[in-house]
């Protein structure tokens, strides 16, 4: 029955897929925003339908409704497997998403990701920092969000990996806030080396509240992540019912 299921998800998500292009190109034609906001909004839909349309995915989202969607964000999140992101894309507004190089370069979903405006990193380059800060600031002055996996890959193991200090560098050189976001789940939605999805996967997505930066500095970056990252972690064990130490990777070292 799984195996079946399954079939027919993925087949739904490449129909998805296929269709979303040609209404990602159109609406990128008409879209005069220098953000391109709704180009990017209408990218994530897919994401949301992608959730929708898997009956193994139980999703539910706390803390979203607060959140102004043109309030600039410096968003930040735990990264636990692939399908982190169309459960983040279920937000309920745009975000322009820092992500590695690569996964522009996919026929399809790298082209629909640049129609959106996102943000490639190339980490072989010696002045990536220098590149994604400058992208990432006009979309802030323009009032639009950024989002980082501050963990720079997905945890293999379920707990929460070291942290870069990339993401907070630029909230405090921005002045925006840092909007923290805890997922949980979505490790189990896709078992590694498999295409079966697993059946009844319970995925919790919380939106944080935001963490102000306004006077500090430079030098107050490594404390800034160092709470962010220490929430997360606090949200990560309360779920699990596991003690700190158990959902923090850096505890057992």
């Amino acid at each position: 029955m799984q195996y079946f299921t399954s079939v027919i998800v993925w087949a739904a998500i490449v129909f998805l897929v296929l269709v979303w292009l040609p209404i990602l190109v159109i609406t990128r034609l008409f879209d005069r925003d220098p953000v391109h906001y709704r180009t990017g909004w209408i990218f994530r839909k897919l994401g949301l339908f992608i959730t929708k349309i898997n009956p193994n995915w139980n999703v539910e989202i706390e803390g979203a409704d607060s959140i102004d969607d043109r309030k600039p964000y410096v968003v930040v999140s735990n990264h636990l497997s692939n399908a982190d992101i169309p459960v983040i894309s279920s937000l309920p507004w745009e975000l322009k998403w820092v992500a590695k190089k690569e996964l522009f370069d996919i026929p399809v979903l790298g082209w629909m990701m640049r129609l959106a405006g996102d943000i490639p990193v190339d980490r072989e380059s010696s002045n990536k920092r220098l590149g994604v800060f400058k992208r990432c600031s006009y979309y802030l002055d323009r009032k639009t969000s950024v989002i980082f996996f501050p963990e720079g890959t997905r945890s293999r193991s379920g707990k929460l990996n070291k942290f870069t200090l990339g993401a907070f560098d630029l909230a405090i050189r921005e002045q925006a806030d840092v909007l923290p976001l805890v997922l949980d789940g979505t490790q189990e939605c896709l078992p590694k080396k498999s295409w079966l999805f697993e059946p009844d996967v319970y995925v919790k997505l919380k939106v944080l509240e935001p963490v102000s930066t306004k006077g500090l500095s430079a030098e107050d970056s490594l404390n800034l992540m160092e709470n962010i990252r220490s929430q997360i972690a606090e949200q990560l064990s309360g779920w699990r019912g596991e003690s700190r130490e158990q959902v923090d990777a850096l505890s057992s070292r």
